[in-house]
């Protein structure tokens, strides 16, 4: 497996282009919209840049990485010679399944198909396609070059075979790949979600404000950050699109996303991404500064 194609140039994407390309796959990008495809390329040289100045990497290695990518703006072109295909476009089930079916056309047939959605079917996608059971799902985590995990997803046809290419091709990413079944939300957003969803809930009923709440999972469970802050940093709207998807999926009220995050979605405060969403920011990327609604 040489040759890797990844669907989607944004924060994801880009990260999972980085990572095949550092590590010696070449990658093609691909991504409709040109201004993003360009904005994903600026943000791979950046992030290089980064590990370049804290002597991870060398100079050489870095222009050896941006060598190994070559974009598109054309599907059909970008998988010709692919091995494998990871899509990281928009937690949007009804873009996935449309993607899925062009690529299930434009691949060849030994093609491997992944995607890294966070919470949406395997089996639903790997079904619009003629191969469900070279479907499989590849979650990263972001940031895709620093975060070691790779959540394994099987949908219900997905191959014993490629199961094994997929989790050994992980290993050689320097990654820990973990085997899951499908099933709504996985594993790390099946945990990691309500618990999110509960700290709004907190914030919601008044039993604490944005700067308590964290403080006290900070401190008292040795989280790196805090759940709200946490929230912001995925972006609110992914949040819930994920507790929809499994709300959905399980029927079970304790899914059920909080008024306060729904309303905070439908205003457009979706976090770092937007600006505001817990935390403000307007002057910094770091959650340092309460948002007005909450102060």
């Amino acid at each position: 497996m040489k040759n890797i194609a990844v669907i989607g140039a944004g924060t994801m994407g880009n990260g999972i282009a980085h990572t095949f390309a550092q590590t010696g796959f070449k990658v093609t990008l691909i991504d409709i919209n040109e201004a993003s495809l360009k904005k994903g390329i600026v943000t791979i040289s950046k992030n290089l840049d980064r590990m370049v100045a804290k002597e991870k990497i060398t100079e050489l290695e870095k222009a050896k990485t941006l060598s190994n990518i070559t974009s598109y703006t054309s599907i059909e072109e970008g998988v010709k010679s692919s091995d494998l295909v990871v899509e990281a476009a928009t937690e949007n089930l009804d873009l996935k399944l449309s993607i899925f079916k062009q690529l299930d056309v434009a691949c060849s047939k030994n093609t491997i198909l992944a995607t890294n959605t966070s919470s949406i079917s395997i089996t639903q996608i790997a079904a619009v396609t003629s191969r469900p059971d070279k479907v499989i799902g590849m979650h990263f985590m972001n940031p895709v070059p620093i975060m070691t995990l790779i959540e394994i997803i099987r949908g219900y046809n997905t191959s014993n075979e490629v199961t094994k290419i997929i989790m050994d091709l992980s290993k050689a990413l320097g990654k820990e790949p973990v085997e899951v079944n499908d099933y709504p939300g996985f594993v790390a957003n099946r945990i990691l979600m309500p618990m999110l969803n509960e700290s709004i809930e907190t914030l919601y009923n008044g039993v604490a404000g944005v700067h308590e709440i964290d403080t006290v999972m900070k401190l008292g469970m040795a989280h790196p950050m805090g759940p709200l802050q946490l929230a912001d940093f995925i972006g609110l709207d992914v949040c819930l699109s994920i507790l929809n998807v499994m709300y959905n999926g399980f029927k079970n009220p304790k899914y059920a996303p909080c008024p306060l995050l729904v309303n905070m979605v439908n205003a457009g405060k979706l976090g770092v991404k937007s600006g505001e969403g817990f935390y403000d920011y307007s002057e910094s990327r770091k959650a340092e500064k309460i948002a007005k609604q909450f102060i």
